[in-house]
């Protein structure tokens, strides 16, 4: 028996350690732990409900616009807004530019230097050595690509800061809609950034994804996990959001079914908080308990009717019928380009349905007492935010994010997380190169500065040791 502890695991957000107990050079036991300790519902106790469309973006730099979009989302419903035609088409644009950026990051910065070898000087090297399949032309093609496509998620930024007016942590998403229209000018802009990135994803992007997934096949078959799926449905495509461009629904054991919020709770009997269970997003408290027997996790675990779901574009691709091909690390990374095309081609359809004379903000009134619930898509995922105003405040916000559903840890019945269920099985021929390992990870984007969250009533954690 070896054990294998990968802490942290490099290219992605936040703190992640892994570790994977190998017998026989297979995967039988995993751990994944998210060691990161923050405070985000304590910051947002207190203060104006309108701060939190603000606040809650600084959660993560990589998705800012999916946390603006939930925070609204929360508020429109907990103030009863209906957002005007233009806000919803602004909001679905900027959201939307921050997918693509997303996932072209993640393709080829944050996954593709596990399958490439790129030029042996920092920040490429040191890396893991071992199976590495592809010749010296398609590594320098791909390495080329690389940084071709640093220039085209800068564009993507720059897309969404056409309607946002900054990115990341844009500025225009509020309750109600948007706090700036469309005007001429930014449209003609926007095509403009559109059409290169367009120009990109179609080609490059595809091409290049299609040539990893040919000369990888293998990896259509390791990570699969728990085989759940799960979906909160994203870009309304009519003001009452009735109907969006992502389904709503849950998939599990082959079958489809709609989606019942009120059946998500959050176990915590391996997470370092007070209890076992927190109980539903909407009520549950999170106290936290750094000493816990068990735990070893700041990353609680949600459930769905008591099971495992994983997020993310996959999951998004699969309820809309778009893609059923799969569910394994290689089929992650092929439907999350799938999704980018579509998403360019939304893009296009947005900007040709706004209006420069249309309304894009309706008036807010903060209720004295009011609760709210926000459910939208990040680029990661499903992700919800739930807000109790009091007193004309915020008295309590919750956010269970992407990265919690698919990097959670063991639950009270010792169920696995998604990602610890797809990296056991896996085969690591070589226990100081657990290629196979990282890749798997990779494969889900994980997001941990967005998972992680504390409250601590009364006491400020000082000192954090593991």
């Amino acid at each position: 028996m070896r054990k294998i502890i990968i802490d942290p695991v490099t290219r992605l957000e936040g703190h992640l350690k892994v570790m994977v107990e190998v017998d026989a050079g297979k995967v039988v036991n995993a751990e994944v732990a998210g060691t990161l300790y923050r405070g985000f519902e304590t910051i947002l106790a207190g203060r104006d409900p309108r701060d939190a469309v603000f606040l809650t973006q600084r959660i993560c730099g990589v998705c800012p616009a999916d946390h603006a979009t939930a925070a609204a989302l929360a508020l429109d419903d907990a103030c009863q807004i209906e957002v005007p035609e233009n806000g919803r088409l602004l909001r679905n644009l900027m959201l939307g530019g921050n997918y693509l950026q997303s996932h072209i990051t993640h393709f080829y910065h944050l996954s593709l230097p596990d399958y490439v070898q790129l030029p042996e000087i920092a920040p490429f090297s040191p890396h893991y050595t071992g199976d590495f399949r592809f010749n010296k032309e398609a590594n320098e093609t791909l390495g080329k690509h690389y940084f071709k496509a640093l220039e085209i998620r800068r564009k993507c930024h720059e897309l969404v800061a056409q309607f946002g007016g900054k990115m990341p942590h844009l500025a225009s998403i509020i309750a109600g809609g948007t706090s700036q229209n469309a005007t001429t000018e930014r449209i003609v802009a926007a095509r403009k950034l559109l059409k290169e990135i367009s120009e990109f994803v179609n080609s490059v992007y595809e091409q290049d994804v299609h040539m990893l997934a040919g000369t990888y096949q293998d990896y259509y078959q390791l990570g699969k996990g728990c085989g759940n799926l799960l979906t909160y449905g994203a870009f309304p495509l009519d003001q009452s959001g009735s109907k969006n461009l992502f389904a709503r629904g849950a998939y599990k054991n082959g079958q489809y079914a709609s989606l019942d919020i009120a059946k998500i709770t959050e176990d915590v009997s391996h997470a370092w908080y007070a209890g076992s269970s927190g109980g539903q997003p909407a009520s549950g408290t999170t106290k936290a308990d750094a000493g816990k027997r068990g735990a070893y996790s700041w990353v609680k675990a949600p459930r769905y009717e008591g099971g495992v779901y994983e997020v993310g574009p996959l999951a998004r691709m699969w309820m809309n019928g778009l893609y059923h091909s799969g569910i394994s690390a290689m089929d992650r990374i092929v439907a999350r380009m799938m999704e980018a095309k579509l998403m360019v081609s939304a893009l296009e359809r947005w900007l040709d349905e706004l209006n420069p004379a249309g309304s894009c903000e309706a008036a807010v009134e903060i209720p004295y007492e009011a609760e709210g619930v926000g459910l939208t898509e990040a680029a990661r995922g499903a992700l919800g935010h739930w807000v109790k105003i009091r007193g004309g405040r915020i008295e309590r916000y919750e956010a269970v994010v992407p990265t919690t559903w698919n990097a959670s840890p063991l639950d009270a019945v010792g169920q696995h997380g998604a990602l610890e269920a797809a990296l056991l099985g896996i085969e690591v021929p070589d226990a100081d190169n657990p290629l196979p390992v990282v890749r798997v990870i990779h494969s889900f984007d994980p997001c941990l500065a967005c998972a992680v969250h504390l409250l601590r009533s009364g006491k400020q954690m000082t000192e954090f040791k593991i």
